[in-house]
């Protein structure tokens, strides 16, 4: 199974390292940074599974990071938990109504902060177990994916990677992204491999094939709108 990707955005350097050191001893892959405007670049490249966002960094605060997250199609479904050290309701509060999840207060205890991140992540995996979206409908659980209602033959490569693609319609992945997030016996080792694959998909989802779209230059997207 494919590790979790988290984010932690905190200027302050000991607690970033702090962060990092027990997200990575449970078993996560960590990204760090130390701004809003670090974090959203390297959001653009490795997209995480969850992110943890210090409202007091440079520049673009941790306020404004989120606002511009969750306003953006592609990264609005990303859980965030906000750390702040002042305590200060209305913080909280503005930080919630952007759509953060979750908070936590400094000082905090390393093992509580990791237990907020299993369970929102948690929450997160049992949203996406079901995506409808046209007329299609993927049931991650039940491994089934159907076509106006009628059900479509996958192999774990392919059923991976449209749920991989349709989790974020909208969001172009690189075929390097893809590679990563798609395993099994069949999965896909190269660039051209990914090709092949994409052309396979789209030939089981008949018309609704044309939905996987090729980004020239980049790689592949599930379209947003019909």
């Amino acid at each position: 199974m494919q590790k979790k990707r988290i984010l932690v955005v905190d200027d302050e350097d000991d607690i970033r390292e702090l962060v990092s050191y027990n997200l990575l001893r449970d078993g996560y892959t960590v990204d760090s940074a130390v701004s809003g405007e670090k974090a959203l670049k390297i959001i653009k490249k490795k997209i995480p599974d969850l992110i943890l966002l210090d409202l007091m960094l440079p520049g673009i605060d941790g306020l404004e990071t989120a606002r511009r997250l969750k306003n953006d199609s592609s990264t609005n479904s990303i859980p965030i938990i906000i750390l702040t050290a002042k305590g200060e309701e209305a913080d909280i509060v503005t930080g919630l109504e952007l759509g953060a999840d979750d908070y936590v207060t400094k000082p905090f205890s390393p093992r509580i902060l990791n237990a907020r991140v299993k369970a929102l992540l948690r929450r997160k995996e049992k949203k996406d177990d079901f995506i409808k979206i046209f007329d299609l409908e993927l049931d991650h659980g039940r491994r089934e994916i159907k076509v106006c209602g009628r059900p479509v033959e996958l192999t774990f490569s392919q059923f991976q990677l449209l749920h991989f693609l349709i989790k974020r319609p909208g969001w172009v992945f690189t075929r390097t992204q893809i590679i990563d997030a798609v395993q099994g016996d069949d999965y896909a080792v190269t660039d051209r491999s990914v090709d092949v694959q994409m052309v396979s998909l789209r030939k089981k989802l008949g018309t609704y094939g044309k939905y996987i779209e090729t980004v020239r230059g980049v790689g592949y997207r599930f379209r947003e709108k019909p």
